[in-house]
């Protein structure tokens, strides 16, 4: 019998482990590990922020729902792991040995790496947890009662764009239901060289489409944005020309501001010798196992994927969920290989599906493969696509709490857009 643990329970590590379970029967040992002891559906954290959704309706309790799966669950912080003993270490001293390892931890936010950014010490908001969330909504009720100027985007290193879009826009819908819109002017500030680049290098028409949706709704913007210090209600920006060279400084008032930070690997991850890149995300080969450790595999943002060009301010490479979930699968089926005395044969697709909810309408973009040359470059707008978040947000939560492990992407997403499936 082996032991296969899972790090992290968010939206790679939760259906890895219902996968894993449907995949090997009951004959091998799960167990999950995770700091928290609760789920979080992250992407549902912009409706989280302005109100239009609580902790209760996006969280739920993780262990009953593993444990009816015959899955183990550890509820503890992963302080250290031993690759070459097969031994992580907890917070509490206590340690968990293993046979393989999935490592689905998502990211560390590095907020650290502006000064004065952040929601913990720091003057900007974020959606990246729940609990990010709940507390920007806090500071959206005080813009409430006293309007201003609001900042939005991502700073420098930051990959995973399309959550700091949908807020703009579902803040900008729900002012306007208040109608307080006109009392809130807003600014975009991101690190991107132009709008709708999202990680990408854009996907079909992006840049027109976004930049008209942002005028539409009275958005300025400032691209290539180097963000370099916030002090309280000020942040500090380098704007870049696409050379590289810096073309004006701004010192940008706000009364509220939602920044998403860089990304880095989490610190246990992070300090394996030989995992990692130097920015601690796990290097994989192209069945996702590590070529240090063939007994560690990983999924989702945690993994090292190169930008996609060269960009004047950083930028990094998103990890969509039909990639994730493209990821997972293919882990789960060379881990029942390997046990079979077989060689690793499947390979994630590295396709980027998403659907970005914008309030009241949405935009889809598929960009298959997500490196151009591309396939398909596919980006459409419409109420359809909000309809369809909202759906989909259902769905995915309660095919959590029912343990299935069916693909939502190959199954509905892609039948849903009228695209079959390329590798």
């Amino acid at each position: 019998m082996a032991h296969i643990v899972v790090l992290g329970a968010g939206t790679g590590g939760m259906p890895a482990a219902y996968e894993l379970r449907a995949e090997l029967g009951s004959e091998h040992e799960i167990t999950v590990v995770n700091e928290r002891d609760y789920f979080q559906f992250v992407p549902s954290n912009p409706w989280v922020a302005v109100g239009w959704r609580d902790r209760a309706s996006i969280t739920f309790d993780i262990r009953p729902h593993l444990e009816r799966k015959g899955i183990n669950f550890i509820g503890k912080r992963c302080d250290k792991i031993d690759a070459a003993a097969n031994t992580m270490v907890f917070e509490d001293g206590e340690s968990l040995q293993y046979d393989y390892l999935v490592i689905a931890t998502g990211p560390r936010l590095a907020f650290e790496e502006v000064e004065g950014a952040g929601p913990n010490g720091g003057h900007t908001s974020s959606v990246c947890s729940v609990d990010h969330a709940e507390a920007a909504y806090e500071k959206y009720k005080q813009l409430l009662e006293d309007p201003g100027h609001v900042v939005i985007g991502a700073m420098p290193f930051a990959s995973c764009f399309g959550p700091a879009y949908e807020f703009a826009f579902i803040m900008d819908a729900d002012l306007r239901k208040r109608k307080m819109r006109d009392r809130v002017p807003m600014t975009y500030v991101t690190s991107e060289p132009y709008i709708g680049h999202l990680g990408l290098g854009g996907v079909g028409d992006s840049q027109g489409m976004l930049e008209s949706e942002m005028r539409n709704h009275h958005m300025k913007w400032i691209t290539n944005a180097k963000v370099t210090k916030v002090e309280e209600g000020k942040m500090f920006v380098e704007e870049y020309d696409n050379a590289g060279h810096k073309v004006k400084d701004h010192e940008i008032p706000f009364k509220f501001s939602m920044m998403l930070p860089a990304f880095k690997g989490v610190d246990a991850v992070a300090k394996v010798e030989g995992l990692c890149n130097p920015r601690g995300f796990v290097f994989v080969d192209p069945y996702q196992r590590n070529p240090t450790y063939p007994n560690i595999y990983s999924a989702g943002v945690c993994i090292a994927i190169p930008p996609v060009e060269a960009t004047a301010v950083p930028t990094g490479a998103p990890k969509t969920g039909y990639m994730i979930e493209s990821m997972v699968t293919a882990i789960v089926h060379n881990i029942h290989n390997v046990l079979e005395g077989k060689e690793p044969d499947q390979k994630g697709t590295w396709n980027a599906i998403c659907l970005a909810d914008m309030g009241d309408t949405g935009a889809a973009f598929v960009a298959l493969p997500q490196i151009p040359p591309r396939n398909v470059a596919w980006f459409k707008k419409g109420k359809w696509v909000h309809m369809a978040k909202i759906a989909f947000e259902k769905y995915f939560i309660r095919k959590m709490k029912k343990g299935t492990s069916e693909p939502i992407y190959e199954k509905y997403i892609l039948k849903m857009l009228g695209i079959n499936r390329l590798k």
